[in-house]
């Protein structure tokens, strides 16, 4: 009977698979140059690992299952809370600040749907050991090299907020249920007029002050950029917040001033709404969004200061960010950005007939030898039908193996792109070019 992938599971073939390689290459590159250093993790942890940052309700998303020792274990359904045991372990050795990043496949059990599939590869950047603003600002400046590597300059921007803000203002309006009233602001860009207000009364919000809040969040926009932050900021100050979300707003006055310098300010705005995990970041919080007219959600992050002790290491401070492979998958195919595929092959090695094979396949070794990529035909077809295998794999040049040629001890070298072609010796042919 046939075969097919597991709901929620994708096969990736050529020349889609060498185009992920490719994005996935792209972003470790970008992460390097900042300075990041990467890590593996394993695929597959306790489960109890998983438990530890985020609760029983965790086993309903996981792949766990029991192992042949009878321990209850889980594929990978995220990387941090593998970092986080890592590091507790080096907490003592381990020079600060860790710039850490991961490249890993991680497996939910979820409801597959459009940017979201059970299985996933995710980027994750975490810097640890930095107690101040410029963990944020080093991280979002990252994911912005990254960003406009793997083709999607001009295409994005970063909402951030405070946890401390956005619970300061729950307290000023009066919330009796300060987890859901986040919740509810949590999902303000997808919620309802109506949906939002009944959030804010389950909250224990009165009228008058859903209202407000409706009325201030609705003021934001797309965001507030820096150069109308110090108003908004003000506006803000003007409910006379208590001394918590009077610091989240200095801290995010200071994020602001280090956006310009490290040249992220032309994509940073402060969206009171953004939230985040509720039980895990702990004041600033950030989130990636398309700037077209779906503004949707690409990929979040913030500050977990306390998740380190959670796994028996030494109180320590911690960013970070994940960015999944969909979304961002989602987003450069829609603007035309998505990678060709596997990346072009210089040279492809042209025979007039089969006899000239053995010195195809030696020429093929020795171009590989010196580091370029090359390859011939193995199937003993026509040389127009060589030629057309060289355009598939976009090749740069061919090299033409004839009787004449090898007579005069050199070969035919055709640019493919111009058609012009001329004889060289065959002891150049070799060389890169």
């Amino acid at each position: 009977m046939p075969f097919a992938p597991l709901r929620g599971f994708r096969d990736y073939v050529p020349p889609e698979a060498g185009a992920r390689s490719e994005l996935l290459r792209r972003m470790r590159a970008a992460a390097r140059r900042s300075g990041f250093s990467e890590l593996e993790t394993p695929s597959v942890e306790p489960l109890e690992l998983y438990k530890v940052k985020s609760g029983e309700e965790i086993t309903q998303q996981t792949w766990a299952f029991r192992d042949k020792g009878d321990r209850e274990v889980a594929l990978a359904s995220e990387t941090t809370p593998s970092l986080a045991r890592i590091y507790a372990e080096r907490a003592k050795s381990e020079p600060l600040p860790v710039k850490w990043f991961t490249v890993q496949k991680h497996w939910r059990y979820e409801e597959p749907q459009a940017g979201r599939t059970r299985e996933f590869s995710q980027f994750n950047l975490d810097i640890l050991g930095v107690a101040g603003i410029e963990a944020e600002v080093e991280t979002l400046a990252t994911a912005a090299l990254i960003l406009d590597d793997t083709g999607a300059a001009g295409l994005y921007a970063f909402r951030i907020n405070d946890r401390a803000l956005a619970e300061g203002l729950g307290r000023h309006f009066g919330a009796k249920d300060g987890g859901t009233y986040l919740r509810a602001i949590d999902r303000y860009r997808k919620s309802s007029p109506r949906e939002f207000a009944a959030g804010l009364e389950a909250a224990g919000i009165p009228p008058e002050q859903r209202a407000e809040i409706t009325q201030l969040f609705d003021s934001v926009g797309a965001g507030v950029a820096p150069s109308a932050l110090e108003p908004f900021l003000e506006r803000l100050e003007a409910f006379g917040l208590d001394a918590e979300a009077r610091t989240g707003i200095g801290r995010l006055r200071a994020l602001m001033r280090l956006a310009e310098p490290a040249g992220i300010s032309d994509r940073v705005v402060l969206d009171p709404t953004v939230v985040r995990g509720l039980a895990y970041y702990t004041s600033t919080v950030f989130e990636a969004f398309a700037r077209d007219a779906g503004m949707r959600s690409l990929f979040g992050g913030g500050r977990y200061d306390r998740l380190i002790e959670l796994f028996g290491g030494p109180p320590t401070p911690a960013c970070g960010l994940a960015i999944g492979d969909q979304t961002l998958e989602l987003l450069l195919k829609e603007h035309g950005r998505w990678p060709e595929g596997e990346p072009a092959l210089d040279t492809y090695v042209v025979t007039v007939s089969t006899e000239f094979l053995q010195d195809a396949i030696r020429l093929v070794h020795e171009l590989r030898l010196n580091g370029v990529s090359a390859d011939t035909d193995l199937l003993g077809r026509s040389m127009s039908r060589q030629l057309k295998e060289a355009a598939r794999h976009r090749a740069r040049r061919a090299l033409i193996l004839g009787p004449q040629e090898a007579a005069r001890g050199a070969v035919v070298e055709r640019d493919l792109a111009t058609g012009s072609q001329r004889e060289i010796p065959r002891g150049e042919a070799a060389r890169p070019g």
